[in-house]
């Protein structure tokens, strides 16, 4: 049997992955049956390994393989035995916490033989109701205007979400948490989102990318710190790209990047969508419009516009 859990909620999938594994634990009391195989740092072998080795208490086993899509040859290998894995009384469980590509034939055939859980952001209510549920269990008193504050500053973001959420809890335990607390203990979430204008960039919706990008400014950003981090993820992507095209692994590209797990993660799946020559033009449009923002032929806002157009 095969379980798919994905989406762009990294969070909530997590908690899923969580949730299976220890109803698997509090059946399988020895626990010498779930197994975890990352495939950024295995081969296609050590699962079938894993599938051939006969349990001394047959049990069922429960495999959990993640990062599927980062692997080429382990997803190639996967798509060809996924009948077998998907006939097996052993449970498979593919995890994802990073987005996929759902035009690749891996995702289809798992859409089609798996039991499929994708998790995308909450929003609205949703979003509303998961917050109150979290404050609730760690005894976070805040009023309706800094709650609000708080969740334009991390939107959907639940990771750091909870973590606000704890700390906020600990700076003034059993006290009401103001909008000034807010402002003064957290941090609009930017870095991350930037990584949606370049998403659209890539889909040539260059709409969408003046959107997000105005979103930051009517939000008060500076545009010259808005067209750093820009700079600074066409960097990351022109390197990892240039590992990617060499040959380089992932898991050595990770290393060799020196970049956090989860920008490295997120700029490998973007270079999926840009070919090599087309970042350095990219990167190259980047430098001049900073050039023209020192030499004062334009407003820093004005080149972010006439940069992103020009894509």
């Amino acid at each position: 049997m095969i379980y798919f859990i994905y989406g762009q909620d990294s969070y909530r999938a997590k908690e899923k992955l969580q949730e299976i594994a220890d109803q698997y634990k509090s059946v399988h009391k020895s626990g010498l049956n779930l197994v975890q195989i990352d495939a950024k740092e295995n081969n296609f072998n050590d699962l079938l390994d894993n599938f051939k080795i006969i349990s001394m208490f047959n049990e069922k086993k429960l495999i959990i393989l993640k990062d599927i899509f980062l692997n080429q040859k382990f997803g190639e290998d996967f798509l060809r035995e996924i009948k077998i894995l998907k006939d097996s009384k052993n449970i498979v469980i593919v995890f994802e916490k990073n987005e996929v590509d759902q035009r690749t034939k891996l995702f289809k055939a798992l859409i089609k033989n798996a039991k499929c859980q994708e998790f995308n952001f909450l929003a609205g209510m949703d979003l509303k109701n998961w917050f109150k549920k979290e404050s609730e269990k760690y005894k976070l008193k805040i009023d309706p205007v800094a709650e609000a504050t708080l969740l334009s500053y991390a939107q959907n973001d639940l990771w750091q979400l909870v973590n606000e959420i704890k700390k906020l809890a600990n700076f003034k335990p059993d006290k009401l948490i103001k909008k000034e607390d807010i402002i003064l203990q957290v941090k609009p979430k930017t870095e991350n989102d930037i990584f949606k204008t370049i998403d659209a960039i890539s889909q040539k919706d260059k709409k969408q990318a003046l959107s997000f990008l105005h979103k930051h400014l009517d939000d008060g950003d500076n545009p010259l710190y808005l067209l750093s981090m820009i700079t600074y993820q066409f960097r990351n992507l022109l390197i990892i790209k240039e590992m990617i095209d060499s040959g380089l692994p992932y898991a050595v590209i990770q290393r060799k990047s020196g970049l956090a797990p989860f920008v490295a993660s997120k700029t490998y799946y973007l270079c999926s969508k840009f070919a090599f020559l087309e970042l350095k033009k990219i990167y190259q449009k980047i430098f001049q419009a900073d050039l023209s923002i020192k030499t004062g032929k334009v407003d820093a806002e004005t080149a972010l516009d006439l940069l992103v157009a020009g894509l």
